[in-house]
């Protein structure tokens, strides 16, 4: 007899991913738009580390990922042509859904609005726009086994269709880079340097089979001069990053050093600044997230991301798993990345 999977029964890394940006998400959305000093007045220094609510609510951070998620659960093949359509139709189906009453994203609300109307996703996008709303969903990306240039396109273009900065396509590729290097067996430390690599190594890679003419827009002088400015500006927040963690842990705001996460490479960063400091405590990496005066629910979301690749279910407390709402889709999800259940590549 085959065993049922259930959230309670869910063990691999690719579950303590999709599970710890949930629970980060539903630490972090009461206190996105509080001060440090008043989340501290409500949950003490150590911030949020208990799930409130049945079922504990999350915030479009975790139902965007899960639309990235069932798009690519569904694709028949990981290429542009194929994956497309379906995250236009999830994103459209999220956008005017009735539980789409998180504060979400205007970004990808507006986004949204014109991808309904059938525009080119290229002309729907909002262009000038980098925010976390395009790596806060990527998460499902890295959990794929797929080779690094599908990764990549897969990243970009989930991140393309609301999102068309630059910045905004590399911060998402390289956060979905560094699920997949968690997920591979990498330490959290060893992340820094190998994003950094990676940034340089792609400096002025365009991907025109997964964005076309995205970059051709006033003032570009040519598409790989449109992807190093996103390459850089994520090589600026990595060096941010490498400084802050040199710097003993006052136990503050992690945005003082890596910026309030509500741009994507500032998000990247900060959750991982997170993540580093509470390596051997994950529901710590949750609440230092969730303790900053930035977009603590995206920022907290991406830390249990990260920890969760690197550690699995095991990181987070055994009765959290059928609290937090969307479980059965979690566990779904869950078990087909674990266990290898993906469309033909």
């Amino acid at each position: 007899m085959i065993a049922t999977v259930t959230a309670s029964t869910a063990t691999g890394r690719a579950a303590g991913s999709l599970f710890g940006l949930a629970y980060g998400d539903a630490l972090g959305k009461p206190t996105e738009f509080l001060t440090v000093t008043e989340i501290v007045r409500r949950y003490g220094p150590a911030g949020p580390r208990e799930l409130t609510g049945d079922p504990a609510l999350v915030t479009d951070d975790t139902q965007m990922a899960l639309a990235v998620a069932w798009a690519l659960h569904d694709a028949p093949a990981y290429t542009a042509g194929a994956v497309e359509p379906l995250l236009r139709q999830r994103f459209v189906d999220w956008s005017v859904s009735p539980e789409n009453n998180r504060a979400p994203g205007m970004t990808c609300l507006r986004a949204c609005a014109e991808l309904a109307l059938g525009a080119r996703w290229q002309e729907a996008t909002v262009a000038g726009s980098k925010g976390c709303g395009a790596n806060m969903r990527v998460t499902p990306v890295g959990l794929l086994d797929v080779d690094l240039d599908t990764m990549a396109g897969l990243a970009q273009l989930q991140a393309g269709l609301t999102h068309g900065h630059p910045t905004g396509l590399a911060a998402s590729e390289l956060t979905a880079y560094a699920i997949r290097l968690l997920r591979d067996g990498a330490a959290l430390p060893e992340l820094p340097g190998l994003l950094t690599e990676r940034a340089r190594e792609q400096r002025t890679v365009y991907r025109d089979d997964w964005l076309g003419d995205l970059w051709q827009r006033p003032g570009e002088s040519g598409a790989a001069e449109f992807a190093a400015r996103g390459w850089d500006d994520c090589l600026r927040v990595l060096g941010r990053l490498e400084a802050a963690l040199a710097r003993p842990d006052d136990g503050g705001d992690p945005c003082r050093f890596t910026g309030e996460g509500w741009i994507a490479e500032e998000a990247l960063a900060t959750a991982l600044l997170c993540a580093l400091r509470h390596t051997d405590d994950p529901v710590g990496a949750l609440a230092r997230g969730a303790t900053t005066a930035g977009d603590s629910d995206s920022i907290a979301a991406l830390a249990g991301a990260f920890v969760g690749a690197a550690y699995g279910m095991a990181a987070w407390p055994a009765g959290w798993a059928d609290r937090i709402e969307y479980a059965g889709q979690l566990t779904a999800l869950a078990a087909a990345f674990d266990g290898g259940a993906q469309p033909a590549r």
